[in-house]
């Protein structure tokens, strides 16, 4: 098992907003965590990655309590994917080299080097290589952010709502790279998401959050349309449409 939630609680100004929290996420998984606004999810991945510390609880990435590691050797295991990042006067190859930096001592080293050359490669974006941030559209700088992850080598990678401002052809695109990071580098992906149906396409396990617990949490099988209406409050249906799921209000 890659990652252990166990008993996680979170609470902010003497208010309950996580309670109970337990999930395990296999490597090459894509976990998926779902909810309405306010439910929680934001809270848990940066509880995940310890830019907050939960109250209760443990949380272990390869049999390790992440709460006995500095900073450093957490970034070395956890990639983060924010909803909101700023673009600068970087190239995209050095935007993505800062991926590389809780690995760096002095400077960078050509296999540093060569793991961006690699990043860039997989993803399709070599040509982008010598382009500055503030050039991109978003989807392009959505995938360097993801790259930049990625080059960090984590086993596991944390993603706020990737896809939200994009278009469809872009979500797709960044969910397809994600999917397949999951699956090549046997890492385990959690993803924070608000569309129901780019979960159920691309993420193999879902996580229901309500109200700061958990509603229900497993495979395909916890995505009926009962837990749909009692986790988002309104009334769908679950079809498939050429194999694929596919979330109907009413």
């Amino acid at each position: 098992m890659m990652l252990v939630v166990d008993k996680v609680e979170f609470t902010y100004r003497s208010r309950p907003v996580l309670r109970d929290i337990r999930f395990e996420v296999n490597r090459g998984e894509l976990f998926s965590i779902l909810g309405n606004n306010g439910a929680g999810k934001s809270t848990l991945l940066k509880c995940l990655n310890r830019i907050l510390k939960p109250q209760t609880g443990t949380i272990l990435i390869e049999k390790e309590d992440l709460s006995t590691l500095n900073r450093r050797e957490v970034a070395r295991r956890l990639g983060y994917v924010a909803q909101r990042y700023e673009s600068g006067r970087f190239t995209v190859f050095d935007a993505v080299l800062l991926g590389r930096k809780p690995h760096i001592k002095w400077s960078a080293t050509p296999r540093d080097l060569k793991i961006v050359q690699d990043v860039l490669q997989v993803l399709g974006m070599e040509e982008l290589s010598l382009r500055y941030l503030d050039e991109l559209s978003g989807g392009e700088l959505q995938k360097v952010v993801i790259a930049r992850a990625l080059a960090q080598e984590p086993r596991v990678l944390l993603l706020d709502e990737p896809t939200s401002n994009l278009d469809l052809k872009n979500q797709f695109e960044v969910l397809k790279i994600v999917k397949k990071a999951a699956k090549e580098q046997n890492i385990a992906v959690v993803v924070v998401m608000h569309d129901l149906n780019l979960a159920m396409r691309f993420a193999d396990k879902f996580l229901l959050l309500k109200n700061g617990t958990i509603f229900a949490c497993g495979g395909m099988e916890i995505m009926t349309p009962e837990n749909i209406a009692s986790v988002y409050g309104v009334q769908v249906t679950v079809e498939r449409l050429a194999g694929i799921p596919v979330v109907v209000p009413l």
